[in-house]
């Protein structure tokens, strides 16, 4: 009786924490959509570099275009307006792109004067960006002085370009001129059509060290023949499709082995039942956020914060199931009893330090930040993750040594089944992370970005085998005897064990009785 109401209580403790997260994730007022594939500029400052002034404009992969135009819907109203000639097409569009000098700038200049300082910007597949700047002149130059104007190799004033042999409008130059006294000037709306696929950086840049201080303000649109989807996020659309129909088979087969032995069901199956769930609604979540936002244009925010709140979740209960799996619950022992509460705290916490670092991630751009704003994000989950490993590990030596003690035989093969799938996936992991760093190290570029998908995908494809080993070791059977906790089995091995005990202390004392009296008639 004790051992079933401790687990009453120790059930509606984790309901209460699960209905008050889900409870405050709804009370949560809606935030309109955000920009993602929509570059755009808040008055924003250029930044110094050589003998130039410089402003990063954005930087995606872009396939070439195909002969298909895929379907898009125009009648949303997040959706960017393009032309009838750009469906189907890469393209960089400029909108509303406006550079603001400061008032001292613009009254030191001519009132009739009509270029009274330029900004450029510079469209550049990053294959080819020695092709920016005076390299090829043997200069470290960006911006041509009157010593390489006088020799002919630039324009003075220009940022010197050394166009592509394959193709003589790349690197791409589009000017923008102040005119007069003008404080303001306004790109004018160019589209740029891409015809060949690459990694493609935006930037603006001026010479005239007059007009330091210049701002930009305005947005540009990048676009793939598919849609607005960046290059690197485009494959993870058909992964996580792929990844809701395997949750989904995962879910019917676990369906029907629990409907059949339902019976048999432990609580240990309710907990499986819900990681299915929650990884099968955060797939498809994350499919419909990439489809919406390759149709688009536009990242919803709304639908963004469930789909990275549901990954936060199911990340965590993962890790706690894997951690009461190997603590024995349901198997050796019938609660958690003291730990519980340390179990839940430590579950708390990684799920708040994940749901910020998604949200960042995903909402932000973490590579605005600072270093050590990145690693404060970052640090957390990596401890957590760290404790929640050697918990794991340091209960199953325990489990399996308890087990090895009571010499049961058949938990016992089940438990290094699972410890063995365990080290695997931990190597595995160990080994992709050094893989992660040695790829971002070589290419701090993105030059390889047609190959990014890979990584996240490896993830999850990792997480969803873990959780396919779990359920075929834990399955609900007719025999739960192999993995589930049982009392009166417990107690019959052990008065099973008495009866031998007594009975041979009986037929010893039995034989002694004999020998003595033996000895008497000799």
């Amino acid at each position: 009786m004790e051992g079933r109401e401790s687990c009453t209580v120790e059930r509606r403790r984790l309901g209460f924490f699960l209905l008050s997260f889900v409870a405050l994730v709804c009370l949560c007022d809606p935030i309109p959509a955000v920009d993602a594939s929509v570059h755009d500029y808040f008055g924003e400052a250029f930044a110094s570099r050589s003998n130039a002034f410089f402003f990063h404009g954005g930087s995606e992969g872009l396939h070439a275009p195909r002969s298909a135009i895929p379907p898009y819907s125009s009648s949303s109203s997040a959706a960017p307006n393009i032309t009838t000639g750009t469906k189907g097409k890469s393209f960089i569009r400029f909108d509303d792109v406006t550079f603001i000098r400061t008032k001292e700038s613009a009254n030191a200049q001519s009132e009739m004067q009509q270029n009274s300082g330029s900004v450029e910007a510079i469209i550049l597949d990053i294959k080819d960006r020695k092709r920016i700047g005076g390299s090829y002149l043997k200069s470290d130059m960006i911006c041509c002085t009157p010593q390489l104007a006088d020799e002919g190799g630039c324009k003075l004033g220009e940022v010197i370009i050394q166009r592509s042999p394959d193709n003589r409008e790349w690197p791409r130059r589009i000017t923008t001129s102040f005119a007069g006294r003008n404080q303001e000037t306004k790109m004018d709306s160019v589209t740029v059509e891409i015809d060949k696929t690459g990694m493609y950086y935006l930037y603006f840049m001026f010479c005239d060290p007059h007009l330091k201080g210049t701002i930009i303000k305005g947005s540009t649109v990048w676009r793939n023949p598919s849609g607005y989807l960046p290059g690197k996020m485009a494959p993870l659309m058909v992964v996580f499709g792929l990844m809701s129909l395997a949750y989904l088979v995962l879910g019917l087969i676990w369906f029907l082995k629990f409907v059949q032995h339902w019976k048999d069901v432990i609580q240990l199956h309710y907990h499986i039942t819900a990681v299915i769930a929650l990884g099968m609604c955060e797939s498809a979540l994350w499919y419909f956020e990439y489809s919406n936002f390759n149709s688009t244009g536009r990242r919803p925010m709304g639908i963004t914060i469930w789909a990275v709140t549901f990954t936060a979740v199911k990340k965590t209960l993962s890790r706690l199931l894997l951690l009461v799996v190997s603590m024995g619950f349901g198997v050796v022992r019938p609660t958690l009893g003291g730990i519980t509460s340390r179990v839940l705290l430590l579950g708390g916490t990684y799920l708040v330090a994940s749901e910020s670092y998604e949200l960042v991630e995903h909402l932000g751009n973490i590579n605005d930040f600072s270093g050590k704003t990145a690693l404060f994000l970052v640090l957390p989950v990596t401890l957590l993750d760290a404790c929640f490993i050697l918990w794991i590990f340091s209960s199953l030596s325990k489990t399996l040594e308890q087990l090895q003690t009571k010499r049961n035989m058949a938990k016992l093969e089940l438990y290094r089944k699972f410890t063995n799938s365990l080290a695997v996936s931990v190597l595995l992991s160990i080994a992709w992370i050094g893989f992660e760093l040695y790829f971002n190290a070589t290419d701090p570029l993105s030059e390889l970005w047609q190959v990014y998908w890979i990584i996240p995908t490896f993830w999850t494809i990792l997480a969803y085998s873990l959780l396919v080993v779990i359920c075929i070791l834990w399955a609900p059977s007719r025999n739960p005897t192999r993995y589930a906790y049982l009392e009166e089995n417990e107690d019959v091995e052990e008065g099973i064990s008495l009866t031998s005990s007594s009975k041979a202390t009986g037929d010893s004392v039995t034989k002694l009785g004999e020998d003595v009296e033996e000895e008497k008639r000799e």
